[in-house]
């Protein structure tokens, strides 16, 4: 349960960094580019965002996880420590079934609005796909794969606080 705990932790912050590290290239990139050719990337203004929106998610997930996130404790530090457990232990399915619907209402989204063209990425994509015969890379110029952040970030949720479900049951979780 340890080494899928901390297996899940190193994979959230790994992505949360990765994204933030990215998001801080693309636009260290896009500057400089500004400033010596005279214009940026297409995609350079638009990316940062999306990266920024996944980073989010799986920042989301690893505080979650952490039991690091903010959390209002008026009425959990008044109640005594085996029914503040419970508490806590309610609260965590409460996260389980929120981050399936954020997820299935993600996915609803996404459906329904993918197909509209990310201006500042389609011109990318259509060129991409082009260039290697991909066709499906033209998907990347659209809103769906950036929309799909909200799914992603529901069922990370979901994955957080089934794990942390299990280590309070378990016994393994420090309550704050």
């Amino acid at each position: 349960m340890d080494r899928l705990i901390r297996g899940a932790r190193w994979v959230f912050a790994f992505g949360a960094g990765l994204s933030m590290a990215l998001v801080f290239i693309i636009i260290f990139v896009n500057s400089l580019r500004r400033y010596a050719v005279g214009r940026s990337v297409p995609w350079g203004e638009e990316l940062p965002i999306y990266l920024t929106i996944y980073g989010v998610m799986f920042g989301l997930a690893l505080a979650y996880l952490g039991d690091n996130h903010i959390r209002f404790t008026v009425v959990s530090d008044m109640l005594p420590k085996r029914v503040r457990h419970w508490f806590f232990v309610a609260a965590d399915a409460v996260g389980v079934a929120t981050g399936i619907a954020l997820a299935y209402a993600g996915h609803v989204f996404a459906l329904r609005r993918g197909d509209v063209a990310s201006s500042g990425l389609k011109s990318t994509a259509d060129a991409l796909a082009q260039s290697t015969g991909i066709e499906a890379l033209t998907w990347l110029g659209k809103v769906g794969p950036y929309q799909y952040a909200i799914a992603f970030g529901g069922a990370l949720l979901a994955i957080a606080a089934a794990l942390k479900l299990m280590q309070r049951l378990s016994g393994r979780a420090e309550e704050v």
